[in-house]
């Protein structure tokens, strides 16, 4: 065989192995492929094998069709001048479209760095008209407000946003201190107020209790002194029955007043007690006479009322 036919034939080969490697080339799943024809945008490749023209079609590049996050740090100042770091974390993808896609590619040299600057007006446009607490309270409203000025500036570019979240909120740190402050304060005056609350409720009670143990100690004494004096009524008959006719209950209310004395003395002396007290003359005995005489008579009023 003439060599320079087998050489020939190599080349050939060689040639033909090149010019199929560069007609051929593959896309992988949720990527997409800019293809330029001699140096000019022809069209969108997307997932699968696809075929292009050697030397007069190339890749110009791959873009990445899945949804990304970005976080943004913004340092910026409430409306009551306090100095807060927000951080929002922004997740964006390019439009699934020839048109998004080359728009993505061409348009923006970087799209990240392009946000994050929109981020950046967002936020310090919103946040200054807000004051502290409210950014605490507010921060879907300013997530909010982000991803729709986003969407609507950076659609022209090919990128749409699904969600801008505020992730965090940061002022500095004597404020964060004197904010400790403040709620620890408010958290011990609603600790005082309760605390009030409960002595009262306790001295009312207590007095309350006196109160109802008192009663039922006057109510006890009153049923004892009754019981006392319908026992000596009672034995102020019986003994009237048991001695002569000319009698009288005084004579013997006089000798039951002066049994019990003498009962009296007699029980002390047996208890040890070494000193008591007693009626310095026997007048003194006849006026407890008296007293019980009359309290008998009270029990005797009260009796014919409940009748």
């Amino acid at each position: 065989m003439d060599t320079n036919l087998i050489f020939g034939n190599i080349v050939y080969i060689v040639i033909a192995i090149f010019l199929l490697k560069g007609s051929i080339y593959m896309v992988k799943q949720k990527t997409s492929v800019v293809i330029e024809r001699l140096g000019k945008f022809q069209k969108v490749s997307r997932a699968g094998l696809h075929f292009k023209i050697p030397l007069i079609d190339s890749i110009a590049g791959n873009v990445n069709l899945r949804v990304r996050e970005l976080p943004v740090e913004v340092e910026t100042k409430t409306k009551d001048d306090v100095f807060v770091k927000v951080v929002v974390s922004v997740q964006f993808f390019v439009v699934d479209t020839s048109e998004g896609i080359a728009n993505s590619f061409y348009k923006l040299n970087n799209a990240e760095h392009q946000i994050q600057s929109y981020v950046f007006d967002s936020i310090r446009s919103e946040v200054p008209m807000m004051e502290l607490d409210a950014v605490f309270a507010e921060k879907d409203k300013i997530a909010i407000s982000v991803k729709s000025e986003l969407s609507e500036t950076m659609k022209q570019f090919g990128f749409d946003f699904t969600k801008a979240l505020v992730t965090d909120i940061d002022p500095d740190a004597k404020v964060k201190q004197s904010m400790n402050e403040i709620n620890a304060a408010k958290r011990m005056k609603e600790a005082a107020k309760e605390e009030a609350a409960a002595a009262k409720i306790r001295v009312v009670a207590a007095a309350e209790a006196d109160m109802e143990s008192k009663r039922l100690a006057g109510e006890g004494i009153a049923l004892q002194r009754i019981a006392i004096a319908n026992g000596l009524k009672e034995s102020v008959a019986e003994v009237k029955l048991a001695m002569e006719d000319h009698v009288t209950s005084q004579d013997v209310m006089n000798m039951l007043f002066m049994t019990q004395h003498y009962e009296t003395v007699a029980k002390l002396s047996e208890n040890n007690t070494s000193t008591i007290f007693m009626p310095y003359s026997p007048d003194n005995v006849g006026d407890l006479q008296m007293q019980i005489q009359s309290s008998l008579l009270a029990v005797d009023e009260m009796k014919k009322k409940n009748k």
